[in-house]
């Protein structure tokens, strides 16, 4: 069987994700793409058994480590989890990313597939420790607010250049400035200048394709990042001032009732006592 050496061209891609405003509510197994490439291989042949042998190594692996991959054959597989995620989570993510593959890509010579905090991909085109910076995926959120679309550009930029510049095991980084947060992922089988040059590659994507909007997403090869609003509340000095002299004030008027109630009650039993004499 031919090697599928540009495994970009030869995909077709399938895409339901709608971004979410929050990571913190992610569902961790929501689908985001998968690939799937028109050669497909016949049952019961050894390319058949090589990939299962593959995927159902990369299955028992997600239990015990976020990265791993497998060759059997003709075949290798990767899969990559969220790094800061328990392994539970990776392994459940995985599961689900299987069953995607088994769904959309039965038989496919190579797919990959992305769910929200995992990869998973497998071929014959030799794609372990090679950088690839081609663009699978891409979203973008909703338009930002125009109020202030000066600062939230700024806050996205801060936040994206922070995934950039930051040096993190495993390839997963965080970023954030004000009430907007990024993250990335890169593959495990590329090493730490690769991931810093996928992840630029992808900030870039992200800036050019989705400018102005409120959230977005750019998977590429072997990295991806992300970007999101918290809601558009920034809580600085100032404004915690302002909410403890609001405290203050409340507590002075709710004292004040609580006197003047209690000179009403006071008044009241030096009348009746007066009435009583």
């Amino acid at each position: 069987m031919a090697k599928l050496s540009v495994f970009l061209l030869s995909l077709l891609l399938f895409s339901f994700l709608i971004i979410p405003s929050a990571s913190a509510g992610d569902d961790y197994t929501a689908f985001v793409y998968a690939g799937c490439s028109q050669p497909q291989y016949a049952a019961d042949t050894a390319y058949a058994y090589s990939a299962d042998s593959v995927l159902t190594t990369l299955a028992n692996a997600a239990a015990f480590g976020p990265y791993a991959n497998s060759t059997s054959g003709a075949v290798s597989g990767v899969l990559q989890c969220r790094a800061d995620l328990p392994l539970a989570v990776c392994a459940a993510c995985v599961r689900s990313a299987l069953s995607e593959l088994s769904t959309l890509c039965p038989s496919a010579a190579a797919a990959a597939v992305q769910l929200r905090a995992c990869f998973l991909r497998y071929g014959n085109d030799s794609f372990l420790g090679r950088q690839d910076t081609s663009l699978l995926y891409k979203k973008c959120g909703a338009p930002a607010p125009p109020a202030n679309s000066a600062d939230f550009l700024g806050m996205r930029d801060a936040s994206l250049g922070a995934l950039v510049t930051a040096a993190a095991p495993g390839g997963y980084r965080v970023g954030g400035a004000g009430y907007v947060q990024a993250m990335s992922q890169c593959v495990g089988d590329i090493g730490p200048k690769q991931c810093t040059d996928c992840v630029a590659a992808a900030v870039t994507q992200l800036k050019s394709w989705c400018d102005g909007a409120n959230a977005g997403e750019a998977y590429l090869g072997k990295c991806y990042a992300r970007f999101w609003s918290n809601g558009g509340t920034v809580y600085s000095p100032a404004h915690e001032d302002h909410v403890d002299e609001a405290g203050k004030t409340l507590a002075i008027i709710i004292g004040l009732m609580a006197a003047v109630a209690l000179i009403i009650v006071f008044l009241s039993f030096i009348r009746r006592a007066g009435n009583g004499k």
